[in-house]
């Protein structure tokens, strides 16, 4: 007897497909699917050390300062700050990571492995690309121009459900609002809204940090942007377990009260990361410092690419401190 498929909404679908039980981040190893900023350089994670210092120096040195890595993975992270910190700073300093999958074996001791972000703590929390895989539902305008919910079958088979309703609907509306056309799609980033404040709301003081894909409401794209990674190619989404499944952030409505956005390459470049090649003079007085400096000059600029990692956006919540940020510019 032929069974049917079971259609569930975006959201449940990629809940299951990415966290249940034989999900993706709970079986895979996400770095042999994409390759993110943390693992393109340790110049990343230079960068964010560079960061934590300057977070460290306007809540003026507490007794305990906490760097939380929201969406760890393996802690990769953590691991290239923790390498790159002074003592003085690393001996008050205390690391989470936050992650749904067990914690990897041969893990720094030093690093806290939770499934929550910790709540009432001062320092640096930083989500980058935790947002994109927050489960949210997809909306679709049927052939009247009334948005209505997506379902979806394991084997990536869509239909079109009931009207977008309630909070949901008040989301899109404020957020995503659909022209009406035929088959224009949205997805409804209200769930990654009450995520994210819920992240930050857990600092007493210090700065929270999203860097994600994102776009602003004055440029959302017709068709969304859902789509399937595996073994580090873009692929159609089917929520079976096999692959990512990601969704740019609309970062303008995480946004809260005194928020800022940057783009990854400027960002990197207040942080001094820059991709300038090293002098030519350097080749004939130090051979092997000129090499390193090459290929920290190439992985810099890949960080920084605008048509690459380059055009993530860093969204910047400041709790209770003004971070001196030099060079806020979005070249």
């Amino acid at each position: 007897m032929r069974t049917e498929p079971v259609f569930l909404g975006w959201r449940a679908a990629m809940e299951r497909a990415l966290y249940g039980p034989g999900g993706f981040y709970l079986r895979e190893r996400p770095a042999a699917h994409f390759r993110t900023s943390v693992h393109a350089s340790p110049l990343f994670a230079e960068a964010v050390a560079r960061l934590l210092r300057r977070v460290d120096e306007a809540l003026d040195a507490p007794a305990e300062l906490a760097l939380v890595d929201l969406g760890a993975g393996r802690g990769e992270l953590l691991t290239g700050v923790l390498a790159r910190t002074a003592p003085e700073l690393a001996a008050r300093l205390r690391p989470f990571a936050v992650e749904r999958a067990p914690r990897p074996a041969g893990l720094d001791p030093r690093i806290e492995w939770r499934a929550e972000p910790p709540a009432g703590v001062v320092g640096l929390l930083f989500a980058n690309e935790w947002l994109d895989n927050v489960p949210l539902e997809v909306a679709e305008t049927d052939e009247d121009g009334v948005p209505r919910l997506v379902e979806v079958a394991p084997d990536g088979t869509e239909r079109l459900a009931g009207p977008v309703e309630g909070a949901d609907a008040a989301w899109l509306a404020r957020w995503w609002p659909l022209a009406g056309r035929p088959g224009e799609r949205a997805e409804i980033g209200l769930p990654r809204d009450l995520a994210w404040a819920a992240a930050v709301g857990g600092l007493a003081g210090g700065l929270a940090v999203a860097v994600d894909y994102a776009h602003l409401r004055a440029e959302r794209p017709v068709s969304g942007t859902l789509t399937g990674y595996r073994a580090g190619r873009a692929v159609a989404p089917v929520p079976d377990g096999s692959m990512d499944l990601t969704a740019h952030l609309a970062s303008d409505s995480c946004a809260g009260p005194g928020a800022r956005t940057l783009t990854q390459r400027a960002a990197l470049h207040a942080l001094g990361v820059r991709g300038a090649r090293p002098p030519y003079e350097l080749a004939s007085r130090d051979p092997a410092g000129y090499l390193r400096a090459l290929r920290d000059a190439g992985e810099a600029a890949e960080l920084t690419d605008p048509a690459g990692l380059g055009g993530f956006h860093w969204l910047l919540c400041p709790v209770g401190v003004d971070i001196h940020w030099p060079g806020e510019s979005t070249d």
